[in-house]
């Protein structure tokens, strides 16, 4: 019954998607007024998405295992977290919240199409067709209610797509992947990644709509300015969220690691935020046009990408999923949407290439542009590298493996040039930027950074690359932080007090500033990575009990052994106290340990962290006997930082989310810039 309730959900929603393109063209040729049948198919698309996420939900909470998808991925023994996870954990359950996502931004989307509004029911119209698909491929190839028609050693052997027939159930289901059920990051990390991703089809929509009906100008742009950093802000919780998961959960003693899984998210990551840069400058100075439609298609083509890379199961990874007919449909459509959103671009290339002329490189527009040229040609080596070891093995057969090394060889530089842009561009003048204004607003800034390098290399830090991210950092931050205490000091001598100034330059301008903040974020993030990477301390101990050994600083005693037996798993565990390198002083105790979970072949290592003012020390079980214990022990100087810094960047998103909300002041909030930085 749940499985019939379900699929009639998809069904619903797939009909409702279908009418809501037709009906959302056919509403375009009329004038772009919104009909009932537009709404109707919106409301029938939102309620068979609630039908079918509901229905699968039900059945995974009640344990109905005449389900293939419930008995192959959930078990009686599943704690209640990870259970209710299992609903989006793998494959086909992924793709029915992707559609209750989508279904639900559809939804958001029509609330504020109203009247004759051509452009919004355009987009209307384009993700009903975007919705057609991924509600088809839930009624084929990516069934979520396919029924169990035969049960082999307890296990779903055969089943049918059609949810109709006689169904058996195993008396248990198989569970999730242990990596899924080992860490409540995973119950969270998933959905951002989607809502992220899902979020780039509003902007994607609207850019197709306005192409489609030769629309020129900004309006399409101002309509999703708010839409792209919605999606922006949770693609950037869900990579941070990922990261913070790799290292809770792996043991490898790491939070990134180029996998191509890890670049698919990170390619729409770095076009969305290039895209949203590039918008700043078309609605501030209408430059950049034809831009921006690549950028958009761009960006929601790599989603595609990225959900093709994680589900196709052409690559292995521990985010992967098995092979399945999914992946040459999720090919097919990524072909479909690249080869007719760029066909469309192409015939209206005459409509949109036009656009004001570029003054001078050296102005806030041209730092953009820069910008925008280095996060493209970061994007480019991602997906170059990403890539190729996949065209080579179908072209040739070959196994050809590209690793950190050649993506940290080539992005570093990249790197350096962002933050060295980012530091420049966010204060310089529109126009044209003279020498003397550019030396007036950075000097603060470039001795920020003298001053962080130098205290850098006062506390021990002597590695070039990590003293030169140091002054980049600081120089961006003093940059910022210099401008706004010169934008509030201006305001003082308006008679106006120090708190009052800051606030009203803040609040007026919440657009500017959260953007501000993000790239504080980004600067802090970049020392995070720089030192928990170039200057961690890696060894391993081969310890017995009440033995110890000296990695990094710090003594590491093996007290002993526990273990813990719970309803999905047993956990074997290892009492460690953390001291100083004196043996002595005590600093922490800590408990890795290996989880062996039920009809898992696999142990899973969840490794222990201490973290601190100054560094993280992370102890995974390498290995071992009865007797003695094999212990990687990771010292990482400021990895809490790579955590915070992340968090100041969503801050910042956030707070520039309420930039049409700030309260009107009678003073401008940012005193006009001197005459000759206008010229």
């Amino acid at each position: 019954m749940i499985a019939l309730l379900g699929y009639l959900g998809v069904l619903l929603g797939l009909v409702s998607a279908s009418t809501l393109a037709y009906t959302g063209v056919r509403a375009v040729r009329r004038g772009g007024r919104v009909d009932e049948s537009v709404r109707w198919s919106v409301t029938g698309l939102a309620l068979g998405a609630i039908v079918a996420f509901a229905a699968l939900e039900l059945g995974v909470l009640t344990h109905d295992f005449s389900i293939a998808y419930i008995a192959r991925n959930t078990a009686t023994t599943t704690p209640f977290v990870f259970l209710l996870a299992s609903g989006w954990a793998a494959l086909e359950g992924s793709i029915v919240l992707w559609g209750l996502m989508l279904a639900g931004f559809t939804w958001v989307l029509a609330g504020k199409v109203r009247g004759d509004d051509r452009l919004g029911v355009g987009a209307l119209a384009v993700m009903g067709a975007v919705a057609v698909f991924w509600f088809g491929m839930m009624a084929s190839v990516a069934n979520p209610f396919a029924i169990c028609t035969e049960v082999i050693g307890g296990t779903c052997s055969a089943t049918s797509w059609f949810p109709i027939g006689n169904a058996v159930a195993p008396l248990e289901g198989l569970g999730p992947n242990p990596l899924l059920q080992n860490h409540i990051l995973m119950a969270i990390h998933p959905p951002m990644l989607y809502l992220g991703y899902v979020g780039f089809t509003v902007p994607f929509a609207f850019a197709i709509s306005a192409l489609a009906q030769g629309v020129q100008g900004k309006a399409w742009l101002v309509r999703t300015h708010r839409w792209s950093l919605i999606a922006w802000l949770f693609l950037t919780a869900g990579i941070i969220l990922g990261g913070w998961w790799s290292y809770e959960v792996l043991g490898w003693g790491g939070y990134w690691a180029w996998d191509p899984v890890e670049n698919a998210a990170f390619l729409p990551w770095l076009i969305g935020t290039a895209f949203i840069h590039s918008a700043i400058v078309q609605e501030r100075r209408g430059m950049l046009q034809a831009w921006n439609f690549v950028l958009v298609i761009a960006t929601f083509a790599l989603t595609i990408l990225g959900t093709f890379l994680t589900r196709s199961g052409v690559i292995a990874s521990v985010h992967s999923f098995s092979q399945s007919l999914v992946g040459p449909a999720l090919l097919a459509f990524l072909v479909v949407v690249l080869v007719s959103s760029l066909a469309l671009f192409a015939a209206r290339i005459h409509l949109v290439a036009s656009s004001p002329r570029l003054d001078s490189v050296v102005s806030r527009e041209g730092f953009f542009l820069v910008n925008n040229l280095i996060l493209t040609l970061f994007a480019f080596t991602v997906l170059l590298g990403t890539l190729y070891p996949l065209i080579i093995d179908a072209l040739s057969g070959r196994e050809v493996s590209i690793g950190r090394p050649f993506f940290d060889k080539v992005t570093i530089p990249l790197a350096f040039a962002l933050l060295l842009a980012v530091g420049v561009g966010s204060i310089a003048p529109w126009r044209v930027a003279k020498p003397q204004i550019l030396w007036q607003r950075t000097r603060g800034g470039v001795a920020t950074g003298l001053a962080a390098a130098a205290f850098a290399v006062v506390v021990g830090v002597s590695s070039i690359p990590v003293l030169g991210v140091i002054a980049l950092a600081g120089f961006v931050i003093g940059t910022i932080v210099g401008f706004f205490l010169r934008q509030a000091g201006a305001r003082r001598a308006a008679g106006a007090g120090l708190r009052e100034a800051s606030w009203t330059v803040f609040r007026n301008d919440l657009g500017y500033w959260g953007g501000q903040i993000s790239h504080i974020g980004l600067a802090l993030l970049a020392v995070a990575i720089a030192t928990s990477s170039a200057l961690a301390v890696r060894g391993q101990l081969q310890l017995a009990v009440g033995d110890s050994g000296v990695v990094g600083g710090y003594c590491v005693r093996y007290d002993g052994t526990f273990q813990e037996v719970t309803p999905n798993r047993i956990v074997d565990g290892s009492t460690m106290t953390l001291l100083r390198d004196d043996c002595s002083t005590f600093v922490a105790e800590l408990a890795p340990r290996v989880n062996r979970y039920r009809g898992a072949s696999q142990a899973i290592a969840s490794p222990a962290v201490h973290t601190g003012i100054v560094e993280d020390v992370y102890l995974s079980i390498a290995g071992g006997s009865s007797e003695t214990i094999a212990l990687d022990v990771f010292v990482f100087p400021l990895q809490w930082l790579v955590w915070v810094a992340g968090g100041i960047m969503i801050l910042g998103g956030f707070v520039a989310l309420g930039r049409k909300l700030r309260r009107r002041d009678t003073l401008p909030a940012t005193p006009p810039e001197p005459e000759e930085s206008r010229v």
